[in-house]
């Protein structure tokens, strides 16, 4: 890293290193300094916050607000949806964040998670099905990737014949070709209409699923009457939760499934060790969410007023970054923190964020990733890379830590 001993200035870091090798970048702004300026994805400043217990602080902090219109003209704001995605619970403050939170809540019960975990291994025992007819396969592609996106699409009632577009427009969103800005616009179009469609479709035939329920609700409201400032959904609203929870439903949990095999291959003895006793996978899935998580970053933040991170002064509307992948390394809450560590003392990890924004669908990607590992090393005691380990890649992305590909034989 560069030297960062003007921490706190206007001169932003090279974010480089953060997407070749971004663990000991991290160390090395940690060191530095608890808050750096940098360019972010879009060419923008941002502030960087590095340290744990700034990051956890920062994190259910009211006066960092994730609506843009407290960002400054000039700053970094994330992707940039039309309306009718952009009104999501990623964009939102109480009391908006809390009404339609609590909506889903409504329909997204533990019993309806629960219900999902039969059907879960079912999909993954016949995704290892077709792999075991290969002797080798690329598990991103062939298993973590299609055992989310068949999960949460059954859990929405999505389509089978949907579910190939889908997967193309999340990889435009996820890694932007910066030669082709067009096909992030594309992809985005092309979403607004597969969303509005299917609601469409929704509403003629309603289903068993969570879509239809949360159409239900916007419905019953419209029929009652409901006004402004009550717990109406509006139609932008129910179309962006609808293209919310099946992005983040994929997406965090492809990159934690992938991350965590990367991570037992790495470490045969953890391996061998949960292939005997799988009932320490849901502790193990906590200490893979803490050690390499699919979400290096919050969403970003505006500050609503002046205020001050780690001792730097950051003013009202100017963007923040809170480093989850960071703080969860941070040595000062977590000893030793590069190593992997199932007996470690891992609560407070910030893997799955904190505060009133908490990730909704973490029952959920808990569940599948338990299920995905359980039946993986179950089925191919003698999994091992097909490529030499420096040919493993991760995406150059600052927002999301996965694997590209990942080369397995059996």
């Amino acid at each position: 890293m560069p030297n960062t001993a003007d921490t706190g200035s206007d001169a932003p870091i090279d974010v480089t290193p953060l997407l070749d090798d971004p663990y000991p970048a991290y160390a090395a702004l940690r060191e530095a300094g608890p808050v750096h300026r940098i360019t972010a994805a879009d060419g923008n400043p941002a502030w960087l916050v590095t340290r744990y217990d700034d990051v956890r602080s920062g994190l259910a902090d009211p006066r960092l607000s994730l609506d843009k219109r407290h960002a400054a003209p000039g700053g970094y704001q994330g992707f940039s949806l039309p309306p009718a995605l952009d009104a999501n619970l990623g964009n939102m403050d109480p009391p908006d964040h809390t009404r339609i939170r609590r909506l889903v809540a409504k329909a997204f019960t533990p019993r309806r998670v629960e219900a999902l975990r039969a059907p879960t291994r079912k999909t993954a025992d016949a995704l290892l099905d077709a792999m075991a007819e290969r002797g080798r396969a690329d598990l991103i592609a062939d298993y973590a990737g299609p055992l989310p996106i068949a999960v949460i699409c059954d859990l929405l009632g999505i389509p089978h014949r949907d579910r190939r577009d889908f997967l193309a427009w999340s990889d435009a969103l996820i890694t932007p070709d910066p030669s082709r800005p067009e096909l992030m616009k594309e992809a985005i179009g092309a979403m607004q209409e597969f969303y509005t469609g299917l609601i469409a479709a929704k509403r003629a035939e309603p289903g068993d699923d969570l879509l239809s329920d949360l159409i239900a609700v916007r419905d019953d409201q419209a029929a009652d009457g409901a006004g402004e400032g009550s717990e109406r959904l509006s139609e932008d609203e129910l179309t962006s939760l609808a293209f919310l929870l099946l992005f983040a439903g994929y997406e965090n949990t492809v990159h934690l499934i992938g991350n965590a095999v990367l991570t037992l291959l790495d470490h045969p003895d953890q391996f061998r060790q949960l292939q005997r006793d799988p009932a320490e996978l849901p502790a193990a899935v906590e200490e893979f969410l803490r050690y390499d998580g699919p979400g290096p970053l919050s969403i970003r933040r505006f500050p609503t007023e002046d205020l001050e991170i780690g001792g730097v002064r950051i003013a009202a509307g100017e963007t923040v970054l809170l480093a989850i992948a960071s703080a969860n390394r941070d040595p000062e809450r977590f000893p030793d923190p590069a190593t992997f560590d199932r007996g470690r003392d891992r609560s407070g990890h910030l893997g799955l964020g904190h505060g009133i924004h908490y990730c909704l669908g973490a029952p959920l990607a808990r569940m599948e990733t338990v299920i995905a590992l359980e039946a993986l090393l179950d089925r191919f005691p003698g999994l091992r890379l097909d490529v030499p380990r420096g040919d493993v890649r991760h995406r150059r992305a600052l927002r999301a830590r996965g694997l590209i590909s990942l080369p397995v034989a059996f």
